[in-house]
């Protein structure tokens, strides 16, 4: 028994490659090998991977991002969005559990398609609410939890796939993680832009006369991304895979042992963040539409440039993440997180509506850019600290974990935003922003030092960087934006 409870232990301590307790084994970090044919296979992938980035970009930009406004079109309340918000991640992040048996008998291509071909056939499913609402007049609960219920499988569905398709990337991006899935990410990035501009003068077009209509339109076009994008999976190389019992430790194993490890203390530390942020997330869509009384036209300019200037910095800090390390871009970006739910509620000092507008689009801007690096070396910081072997069970874990974190966060936040209008003079909604950020900066001062780096990477000064930046020209500014994201040289690096 004794023996048995030993095993376990080292399985799970064994993941991470900076565990406090054991390190992996030379059978689970040594380099993979792989044939020139093999390798040719995996340059395709990479370039067809980009593809389908792009074309799950169509279901961002059309689809999910504009979930709150139809759940707000078709009646929902504070309450409601907050419940939008938190089952969906609970459930879907739950899913990965079952992730890792159906590992055990498919492959993770065919694991992968499947949760994305469902995912995709949700977005027709979900218009029944708006059918529900505006064609038969019931204007009752049925709509917004039929939104919630739908659109919790759709998020369900995609989760399930997570921790195959993350494991298959492990095998796929060997080096240079950071720069290839920020350019990846920026590609899809300008992708989601165009079509969340698209989608909103789409809604803008017919908020006054037919709005059903105009997310028929941006959701069937969400399908229709989706749906591509699971073809796209499917041309894709799968190298060989077999999951293995020796490697597997339960979810109590991981959670009994994760502030001993490495990796754990970083799950901690990333539950707690999204915990934070979820209080105040749901709500800043509702704040700008309801409060505010922006137009569909207004809301999708300030999300807009947000997107913009996630695109545009993400290569920039998938290369810095590259050079001096994935906790390095988590510890600059990490402090500022809590800075943008304060950014929120300064509007009250502004009286004019339009100096709302242009304020917030900056504040938006600069949220894209600290989330930007922050979610691009959380996400890189996992593939550097587990083993391929675990990789897909640490990311189930994880991601469950987070999504608990999203569940709390989202519930507090929606119980607060149901119980008053207003607290100390001040919209509820606006409390709500204070107690995020005062959560996100108490969580980063105590949290976010207690992470070890998993490579070797040169110390980074401050006052080098900040001599780069006085000798950064316009000119070779805009050179950097202008750098040929489609240039072959860029996908074309082996692993």
């Amino acid at each position: 028994m004794e023996k048995s409870k030993k095993e376990n232990k080292n399985k799970c301590d064994a993941y991470c490659k900076t565990s406090s307790v054991i390190y992996p084994t030379e059978e689970e970090i040594k380099p993979l090998k792989r044939t020139k044919e093999e390798l040719e296979k995996i340059e395709k992938t990479k370039k067809i991977s980009i593809k389908e980035a792009s074309a799950y970009s169509f279901m961002d930009g059309f689809g999910l991002r504009y979930i709150t406004p139809y759940a707000l079109a078709v009646g929902a309340n504070n309450f409601h969005i907050g419940l939008l918000n938190a089952l969906p991640s609970l459930l879907g992040n739950l899913s990965q559990l079952f992730t890792l048996k159906a590992m055990n008998k498919f492959s993770r291509k065919k694991i992968v398609f499947w949760a994305v071909l469902l995912q995709a056939i949700m977005w027709l499913v979900l218009l029944g609410a708006g059918t529900i609402y505006f064609m038969f007049n019931i204007h009752n609960q049925i709509p917004p939890y039929f939104v919630i219920i739908i659109y919790t499988l759709l998020i369900f569905f995609g989760a399930f796939g997570g921790p195959a398709w993350s494991s298959w990337m492990k095998d796929i991006i060997t080096e240079n993680r950071g720069d290839y899935f920020g350019r990846r990410a920026r590609i899809a990035g300008i992708v989601s832009m165009v079509c969340l501009l698209i989608a909103g003068f789409i809604l803008d077009y017919f908020e006054n006369t037919k709005l059903f209509l105009g997310f028929i339109i941006i959701f069937f076009i969400a399908f229709l991304g989706r749906l591509i994008s699971a073809i796209l999976n499917l041309k894709q190389w799968e190298p060989e895979f077999k999951s293995d019992d020796r490697y597997y430790f339960s979810f109590f194993d991981f959670i009994k042992r994760m502030w001993f490890n490495n990796f754990g203390k970083f799950t901690i530390y990333y539950s707690l963040i999204t915990l934070a942020t979820a209080i105040a997330g749901p709500f800043f869509a509702v704040y700008m539409l309801k409060n505010l009384g922006f137009s569909y036209l207004q809301y999708m300019i300030v999300v807009l440039s947000n997107a913009a200037f996630t695109f545009i910095f993400m290569p920039a800090w998938g290369k810095f993440a590259d050079r001096y390390g994935n906790l390095k871009v988590m510890s600059l970006t990490g402090g500022f997180i809590a800075l943008i739910p304060i950014l929120y509620v300064l509007t009250i000092f502004f009286k004019l509506p339009l100096i709302i507008f242009y304020y917030l689009i900056g504040v938006e801007a600069l949220s894209g850019f600290i989330w930007a690096g922050f979610n691009l070396a959380a996400g890189n910081f996992i593939y550097d600290a587990v083993t391929r072997q675990r990789l897909a069970i640490c990311v189930s874990y994880f991601n469950i974990l987070a999504g608990i974190g999203v569940v709390i966060g989202s519930i507090l936040g929606g119980l607060f935003a149901s119980l008053k209008e207003n607290m100390f003079g001040l919209d509820i909604l606006l409390i709500i922003f204070i107690i995020s950020a005062a959560t996100r900066l108490v969580i980063y001062i105590f949290m976010g030092f207690k992470i070890q780096e998993v490579r070797e990477v040169p110390e980074f000064k401050i006052k080098d960087a900040g001599k780069k930046i006085k000798n950064l020209s316009m000119n070779k500014f805009l050179e950097y934006l202008d750098m040929n994201i489609f240039e072959k040289k860029h996908v074309s690096q082996v692993g």
